[in-house]
């Protein structure tokens, strides 16, 4: 997990949901089931994710994707209600790769689908 950071404009500008909350994006590394391949996805969350520490594993809440296409470009954003600390795992945990719970929607095949 890549530490939390306000969701910017390209001015700057903290961006905001419907509601108002500032939203933040959080760097989450996913290893691929099959081989060593590992990516990282950047999720958005409505506030700013607590209790959680750079590097440690993270349970992903009410996690979805959606695609998107703009002036020719395309690509896929990914939303969650939450982040959250792993069940077992130490916020202290420095060295631990940062994923989803088994409880989480995987990023492949779930785009625009929500889960939990």
């Amino acid at each position: 997990m890549i530490a939390p950071e306000p969701r910017t404009t390209p001015d700057g500008e903290v961006r905001r949901d419907r509601e108002g909350t500032p939203q933040w994006i959080t760097g989450l590394s996913v290893r691929q089931a099959q081989g060593r391949r590992t990516d990282i996805v950047h999720v958005t969350t409505s506030g700013q994710p607590q209790g959680i520490t750079e590097g440690a594993p993270v349970r992903v809440v009410g996690f979805w994707a959606s695609d998107w296409e703009v002036d020719g470009r395309s690509g896929v954003s990914y939303r969650a209600e939450g982040l959250e600390p792993a069940p077992g795992s130490s916020s202290t945990t420095q060295s631990a790769p940062a994923s989803g719970s088994a409880s989480s929607t995987p990023a492949s095949g779930s785009r625009g689908s929500k889960g939990e």
